[in-house]
């Protein structure tokens, strides 16, 4: 993911996790390390856009939905899968399989985050640094068949969401997967994010 993205997440996350609203961007460069100048313009479309209202250094997320749109428009998933494979199991033994490296993404991660799925799924995404793809191959051998294991190339701060990627993640790739049960999950995202808004 860009630096924008990761700022996104993090600004969103706040949001759901804490229903922060009011942001300083000298403390979010802080908190990601990354410069004032990258953070100004991380902000650039969701101010244009009116998702956020930036006020001198700090800014105010105006409306947490538009900039999870503006994100999910944004979002290039294919130039962050880094590995794809055929597992001859259920989704559920999939994930049972996986090394303890792994985030759960997309619709695994869904239904954890919501104790229920709109839908049933027959790919599991998943989400690992670059460093610990061996494992994960030496695990899951390649297959050519039609791949139902995909690995994400995560970023350096998506662990400390936790073992599956956070609300604003996991919406964010739905909106971009190709299965076309993810319209599934889209919906039932959005009856969700009314009572999270």
């Amino acid at each position: 993911m860009l630096k924008k993205e990761i700022i996104w997440r993090e600004i969103l996350e706040d949001f759901f996790q804490n229903k922060k609203r009011n942001f300083q961007q000298i403390k979010l460069a802080k908190k990601l390390g990354f410069s004032l100048s990258t953070i100004f313009n991380a902000l650039k479309v969701p101010r244009e856009s009116r998702a956020i209202k930036v006020t001198g250094k700090n800014f105010i997320l105006e409306n947490p939905e538009k900039l999870l749109y503006i994100w999910a428009t944004f979002r290039n998933l294919k130039r962050d899968i880094i590995y794809e494979t055929f597992v001859g199991e259920s989704v559920q033994k999939i994930e049972a399989l996986l090394p303890p490296e792994a985030i759960l993404g997309g619709y695994s991660a869904y239904l954890r985050i919501f104790n229920e799925a709109p839908a049933d799924y027959d790919k599991v995404y998943v989400y690992c640094l670059e460093k610990d793809l061996p494992a994960f191959k030496k695990r899951f051998p390649y297959s050519r068949r039609s791949p139902n294991l995909i690995i994400i190339r995560a970023d350096k701060f998506l662990d400390k969401y936790g073992k599956i990627t956070p609300i604003s993640q996991t919406f964010v790739d739905i909106w971009n997967f190709p299965e076309w049960y993810a319209h599934d999950f889209y919906k039932g995202f959005c009856e969700k994010l009314q009572e999270l808004i």
